[in-house]
C-alpha cells in the first residue's frame, strides 16, 4: 500500500495495527460501518472505552490472536439488495473453510462474477469474511476488487491465519 498522509486517510474512529495492515475502523454510535486496510505506517488511533469502535478493536484483536474467534459486533451494511445477500452469505462461511465464487453464486442464486463484484465492495472485511471466497481452481481469485499482489497478500495472510493454506 502506498504511503498515505493523515489528511488523506478515510475518516475513522479507530486504527488498529494488524500484521498485514492498519485496520481503519468506522463506526457510528451503534454500529461498525466500515473497515479499511491502511498502510502499516499509519499511526494507530485508540478509541474511547465503552464505544463501538473500542469493541471492534477488542474483537478484531481477539480474531488476530485466535482465528476461530466468532465476531458478534453490531454492524450496519449499506449496499444493493444483491450485495447485502452476498455479504450475509459470507458471514456463514466458517473460519478455515472456503467457497468458490461459483459455489457462493449458486447459494445466493446469482452469477460468480456478480458475487466477486459484491465481495470486492464488502465494507467490513475480516468481520464479513470475503477472503474465504476463492476461485474454482483453488487459487486466491481476487480481493478488495482487484487481483493486485498487495491486496492478495492480505487475503493470503488471512487464509493462512485460519489454517487454509494456499
Amino acid at each position: 500500500m502506498p504511503a498515505t498522509s493523515l489528511a488523506s486517510l478515510p475518516p475513522c474512529q479507530a486504527r488498529l495495527k494488524a500484521p498485514f495492515a492498519v485496520l481503519g475502523i468506522s463506526t457510528n454510535d451503534k454500529f461498525v460501518t466500515g473497515i479499511d486496510f491502511l498502510p502499516l505506517s499509519t499511526p494507530i488511533l485508540m478509541p474511547p472505552k465503552n464505544s463501538i469502535a473500542y469493541l471492534a478493536c477488542v474483537q478484531l484483536d481477539a480474531y488476530l490472536n485466535n482465528a476461530n474467534f466468532q465476531f458478534d459486533l453490531p454492524i450496519r451494511i449499506a449496499g444493493t439488495a444483491h450485495q447485502i445477500k452476498v455479504w450475509e452469505a459470507l458471514k456463514t462461511i466458517p473460519s478455515g473453510k472456503t467457497l468458490s465464487y461459483g459455489e457462493l453464486a449458486t447459494q445466493v442464486r446469482s452469477a460468480p462474477r456478480a458475487v466477486g463484484q459484491a465481495c470486492g465492495k464488502n465494507p467490513i472485511p475480516v468481520v464479513i469474511p470475503c477472503h474465504r471466497v476463492i476461485s474454482a481452481s483453488g487459487g486466491l481469485g481476487g480481493f478488495m476488487g482487484t487481483e493486485d499482489s498487495e491486496p492478495l497478500s492480505i487475503k493470503r495472510w488471512l487464509l493462512k491465519h485460519e489454517s487454509y493454506l494456499i
